[in-house]
Formats: C-alpha cells, structure tokens, sequence
C-alpha cells in the first residue's frame, strides 16, 4: 500500500486549498479512505471519511467547510478546504486500513 498526499500550503485565513492523495497496492474501491491531521502538540485527530460508495462523515470542526471525495477511477481521494481557520493549521494524512501517508502540511495565516 502506497499513500502519498499533495496540495499543502500556506494560504490566509478564509483561503481555501484542496488535498489530494493517489493511492495504491490495493483495490481503491473496496475501502474507507480518511483524512486525518495533527496539529503540533496534540494527537492525531479524524477529519472526514468517505465509504467506496460515497457516504462522508466529517468532525464536527470542519462540517459545512471541508468536503471529502474520491475519485475510484483514479485511485484518488482529494480534501477541499474552505474557509480555513488558523486553527487549522496541521500536518493532513491520508489513511487507509491503518496505513499513514507521509502527510502534507497545511499552514492557515496572515
């Protein structure tokens, strides 16, 4: 299983940016793939989740500005941001069946 993510970056408060992570090693389709980050100093949190069907669930910080998708067809699982807060601000990794991308970061400042 190979997991690399892209799309990081510094971007202002209210800026948006959009995560992707190609995946590979394993039927894409089959699999609940998760973005997950962690800010410095505290744990690895859940971010959003979406079913090889399509069905999402978020954190609750990030509901009605983050949304999850894949693309089955590409391998692809992509994270768009709106709205970012500094708070924000965290190393993002892709997840699947407990396999941890390299991650990239994602700074929100002015």
């Amino acid at each position: 299983v190979q997991l690399v993510e892209s799309g990081g970056g510094l971007v202002q408060p209210g800026g948006s940016l959009r995560l992707s992570c190609a995946a590979s090693g394993f039927t894409f389709s089959s699999y609940v793939m998760s973005w997950y980050r962690q800010a410095p100093g505290k744990q690895r949190e859940v971010v959003a989740s979406v079913t090889g069907g399509g069905t999402t669930d978020y954190a609750d910080s990030v509901k009605g500005r983050f949304t999850i998708s894949r693309d089955n067809a590409k391998n692809t699982v992509y994270l768009q941001m709106n709205s970012l807060k500094p708070e924000d601000t965290a190393v993002y990794y892709c997840v699947v069946l407990g396999i941890v991308g390299q991650g990239t970061q994602v700074t929100v400042s002015s």
